[in-house]
């Protein structure tokens, strides 16, 4: 058996976990538990496949008997589609374990659990059998079966308008990012003169072709990944979806439109040009700062997740760019740097973003609320799910010693290298995008201090969050598995890096040799003499500082609690506390002009006491900019050219005769 069996294994595993509910009734609780053993036996294969490839350093290659009779499917295992294999497969593992009980409510519910269980088995195997796919029929039938299931997934609550709306807008966008990657593979193929992936390779295309063969790919992997201003679907769609398809989703699916992107642009067309970095950078920038910013403003748990995934698709785009303009401009060894961070940050996303969603659905699980304004008050009544929400969030802010700050750290060395550059014009580029990777970070981490301030501490604001009480253990063991992770990749990143040292030897042709050097300890990724950092040696000295804190309080007298001091006031209550409005308002007040803010603040005064005030009623709307400055105006214009066109649609039987009459005589013309 090799590792490509065990791939073939893990898609056909995903595709039965799905097939199975349709074979029993789908509410029978040990249909559902074997659908996600199934479901979870997937992850676990595809996770052994990708973690053997990587280490044996191997390019697995086969043909099978699928497709069109002169077109058969080529597949394909190397270092990078295992490196992806292995984001996939952790995290459909760890949401395997979660939703057994996750999804028990809907068990009730008036839509029936086999359509979940149907379109998740066939989404994840869609999402493998990209990985694998050597050719580009295979890809975009692969591509297609992911995008597809998805969209069944987010609008497997139909009943809810903004399901359905959100759905809509997924899959239109999705369509039209397939029929920008398939322009793309169009442009390889007709070069290349096949539609295997050996064939492009091999393509000697012009500046001018591959340039227009990278911007379709571009296009269309941006679509699906969520960077600006292509964004708007994500933000729709993640929050609607059931919490273990959005981890799916957020920490997995926007991975693989990453991994399309590097394949298409670090293999296929191979001869990178420094533009087409600026470019990525450029919109990586964008991407990450408006991403945070638009997440700052949020009152959804949820959907504040799925903004923070597009700060996150920035930041790997921002790596990607550094990457490419060094590639560009000969520097292969600081390229290497930046795709392994970008690489490293996907992977980290993904582990931090699937534990942050699944905390989300556990709180929504218990409280049935989204709303920020309506927590408070968790970790007293659910306090393992605030621990393991606490080291998301802490690894999701870019703090040492988690895993977020080590591929970030990574990604500005990277950055830090502008001196090497020729160019003038560059070398004051990069700093600027460094710049705005650390106001990013730091606004990120507000975000964060909001969320987990604002929900998990403090008293609870609604009557759902003060009588919440702790998940079932399969949910907490599904968030402790990435939790761990996210410890394990922010404490060895050497070893990790190491792992990783494959996948820029096939891609650029340079390994990372210097950033273990030092041994395990160090981290040093251009040399020990430019940068170095030691994650173990961070977490014993946070280890030593806790133990001396408590070595010092134990010496102490012991506090003599009592009633906090509440200035004449009467006892606290939750509506003295910071709201998740009030938090974000210095923030919404210094980057005014990002958003489009409708406040309204109406006060209501008694008839016969004008001076006094009974009641105040606020009320925020934030809205995306991409909407007034780019999907509006292309919906009018979509209507309009509809409108003309309806009116052939005239409903007598003359007009339509005349219409086939002419479009006979139109169809005779051109066959003589």
């Amino acid at each position: 058996m090799s590792a490509l069996d065990l791939a073939y294994a893990a898609v056909l595993a995903a595709v039965v976990s799905g097939l199975i509910p349709t074979l029993a009734d789908a509410r029978r609780r040990y249909v559902g538990a074997a659908a996600f053993a199934l479901l979870g036996a997937a992850g676990a294969l595809a996770a052994a496949a990708g973690a053997w490839t990587l280490i044996g350093d191997s390019v697995l290659t086969d043909r099978l008997a699928l497709g069109l009779p002169w077109l058969k499917w080529h597949a394909r295992l190397d270092a990078v589609g295992g490196f992806f294999s292995v984001i996939v497969g952790l995290v459909v593992l760890a949401a395997s374990v979660y939703g057994p009980t996750y999804v028990r409510e809907f068990e009730r519910g008036p839509q029936p659990p086999l359509v979940l269980h149907l379109f998740t088995g066939f989404f994840v195997a869609g999402m493998l059998l990209v990985l694998i796919a050597d050719d580009a029929f295979s890809f975009m039938v692969a591509w297609e079966l992911m995008s597809v299931s998805s969209y069944f997934l987010v609008t497997f609550q139909h009943q809810n308008a903004a399901n359905r709306r959100a759905g809509f807008l997924y899959l239109l966008m999705a369509h039209v990012g397939a029929l920008g990657i398939l322009l793309g593979f169009g442009v390889l193929a007709g070069f290349g003169g096949s539609f295997t992936f050996e064939a492009m390779r091999a393509a000697g295309l012009s500046s001018t072709w591959a340039s227009i063969a990278f911007a379709l790919a571009l296009f269309g992997f941006g679509m699906k990944a969520g960077m600006v201003p292509v964004h708007a679907w994500l933000p729709e769609a993640h929050p609607v979806a059931p919490s273990h398809i959005s981890a799916l989703m957020s920490g997995v699916m926007l991975k693989v439109a990453i991994y399309g992107f590097v394949r298409f642009t670090f293999d296929l067309i191979g001869d990178i040009q420094w533009q087409w970095g600026v470019a990525v950078l450029v919109i990586g920038a964008a991407s990450a700062l408006l991403g945070v910013l638009y997440a700052l403003m949020q009152n959804d748990l949820k959907r504040l997740l799925a903004y923070s995934s597009v700060e996150n698709v920035g930041i790997i785009l921002i790596a990607l760019g550094l990457s490419m303009i060094f590639l560009g401009t000969g520097h292969r060894n600081l390229g290497a740097i930046g795709l392994v961070a970008a690489l490293y940050h996907a992977l980290n996303h993904a582990m931090f973003k699937g534990l942050l969603f699944l905390g989300a659905g556990a709180v929504l699980f218990r409280t049935h609320e989204r709303d920020l304004e309506h927590l408070g008050g968790l970790i007293h009544r659910m306090p393992a799910t605030a621990a393991l929400f606490l080291i998301g969030s802490i690894a999701i802010a870019g703090l040492p010693p988690l895993n977020g700050f080590v591929s970030e750290w990574l990604t500005f060395q990277t950055a830090l290298q502008a001196g090497s550059l020729e160019s003038g014009v560059l070398r004051s580029v990069l700093p600027i995008a460094a710049a705005v990777l650390a106001l990013t970070a730091a606004l990120g981490a507000a975000a964060f201090v909001k969320v987990y301030g604002v929900a998990f501490l403090g008293k609870a604001r609604g009557r759902h969050a003060a009588r919440a009480r702790e998940v079932p253990r399969g949910m907490l063991l599904g968030m402790g598995l990435l939790a761990a992770l996210c410890v394990a990749f922010g404490v060895l990143p050497t070893a990790v890096i190491s792992i990783m040292d494959p996948i820029p030897q096939l891609l650029v042709g340079r390994g990372l040799p210097s950033a273990t050097a030092e041994g395990w300890i160090w981290l040093t990724p251009v040399s020990p003499r430019v940068a170095s950092y030691s994650a173990p040696l961070v977490l014993l000295a946070i280890a030593v500082s806790y133990l001396i804190g408590r070595l010092v309080k134990l010496r102490e007298p012991k506090p003599r609690r009592t009633h906090a001091w509440d200035c004449g006031f009467g006892a606290l209550n939750s509506r003295m506390q910071y709201t998740s409005t009030a938090f974000a308002m210095p923030i919404r007040r210094v980057f005014g002009p990002v958003w489009k803010v409708n406040e309204q603040i109406e006060v209501t005064r008694p008839a016969n006491a004008p001076t006094s005030v009974a009641s105040v009623k606020h009320q925020l709307h934030v809205e995306d900019w991409s909407w007034n400055a780019l999907y509006e105006p292309v919906g009018r214009i979509v209507l309009a050219a509809a409108r003309r066109v309806g009116r052939i649609q005239t409903g007598s039987i003359r007009a339509y005769l005349v219409y086939s009459f002419l479009t006979l005589l139109f169809l005779l013309w051109v066959v003589t």
